[in-house]
């Protein structure tokens, strides 16, 4: 006996069997999918599905993020792209902001929190950078767009006194994710590039002052610059 389903019928059930096959995906594999491994991220532990899922002890490079919800959010993938939105809740330590990858690019969007990056600039002792509406996006390389406020917090030794809050927005510029930061004086200048292969490029500026303290800048690694003196330091995440 063979039992007959109605055209639309049919197509309801088969649909809605794609979706929960959809729906209950690991979210581990949607990390895997977009390659997110090969740009830094990486985690102890993915659970849950691709709608709504959890991170542990999450990090981008030598940045840990700690533990984040995350889901994927379909709407982007109309348009070719995918974007995994992720969070930090609490009153504390909030984070958050999203991944976003597509065939030829990658980038994070509207991130919002603070970043502990003590491990990640050394000898320059950049401990935190707190991010306010940052989103930059590279393709096939390059950065291709860039905004929102960065805040760098200093601290620590490094041989020379350093202002302990520099400040600025984020923005391309020579195919390079910029970020130029000036201090509260705008005597000191930060300018941290980051590139989309993981090399980053560091140049701080600080003024001469008196043949003593010219001495002992250039001891460290400065170079005269008319009236500053400029450390410039290349490295890999």
């Amino acid at each position: 006996m063979r039992i007959r389903l109605p055209l639309r019928r049919s197509l309801f059930f088969v649909s809605a069997f794609l979706f929960c096959v959809v729906a209950l995906l690991p979210l581990r594999l949607t990390f895997d999918w977009l390659g997110l491994d090969s740009r830094g991220f990486a985690a102890r532990e993915a659970i849950g599905s691709i709608w709504l899922g959890a991170v542990r002890e999450a990090e981008f490079g030598p940045v840990p993020i700690g533990d984040v919800s995350a889901r994927l959010n379909s709407l982007p993938l109309l348009i070719g792209r995918a974007r995994v939105d992720l969070r930090r809740r609490g009153d504390s330590d909030p984070l958050k902001g999203a991944i976003v990858a597509s065939r030829h690019g990658f980038g994070i969007e509207d991130a919002e929190g603070s970043f502990d990056t003590a491990a990640a600039f050394a000898p320059v002792p950049i401990q935190a950078l707190d991010l306010s509406g940052v989103t930059a996006h590279f393709s096939d390389g390059m950065c291709q767009g860039a905004g929102g406020l960065v805040r760098a917090r200093l601290g620590g030794s490094f041989g020379a006194a350093l202002p302990t809050n520099f400040s600025g927005n984020a923005r391309c510029e020579g195919g390079a994710l910029l970020l130029p930061l000036v201090s509260q004086s705008a005597q000191e200048r930060l300018d941290l590039r980051l590139f989309d292969d993981g090399r980053y490029r560091i140049e701080l500026s600080l003024p001469a002052g008196d043949d003593p303290n010219r001495q002992k800048l250039q001891a460290l690694g400065f170079a005269p610059n008319g009236a500053n003196e400029v450390l410039r330091i290349d490295g890999t995440f």
